[in-house]
């Protein structure tokens, strides 16, 4: 019966074995994923950008007033100051019904 029974420290060994191994079962690394990481913005950005060299021109822009490109880019800054309202969409051709009552009073008192 001695040979069939497991000593605590076998048994200690055993389940860390079996620890450690579950253990760096569930921590595998994902190198595929960690080399390709950040590539699809870096390729939207790219695809966004009209002219990537576009800071190393310092040629003045021809044609704009710096007056009336003053009060653009102002206009622009105050318009998220107090943005514009707008009117209720839901109540165009809405009326009031004043004559749409008189009509149908009128029809009404007659029979």
């Amino acid at each position: 019966m001695d040979s069939l029974t497991i000593k605590p420290v076998s048994l200690k060994l055993i389940l860390s074995v079996l620890l450690a191994t579950v253990a760096v079962g569930c921590a595998t690394t994902t190198p595929k994923l960690d080399e390709n990481f950040g590539q699809a913005v870096n390729a939207a950005k790219a695809q966004q950008t009209l002219n990537p060299d576009a800071s190393q021109n310092t040629d003045p822009v021809a044609g704009v007033d710096g007056q009336a490109a003053n009060s653009a880019v102002d206009r622009y800054h105050r318009s998220f100051e107090r943005p514009q309202t707008t009117g209720n969409t839901f109540t165009i051709g809405v009326g009031t019904g004043s004559t749409g009552s008189s009509g149908s009073g009128s029809a009404g008192s007659s029979r």
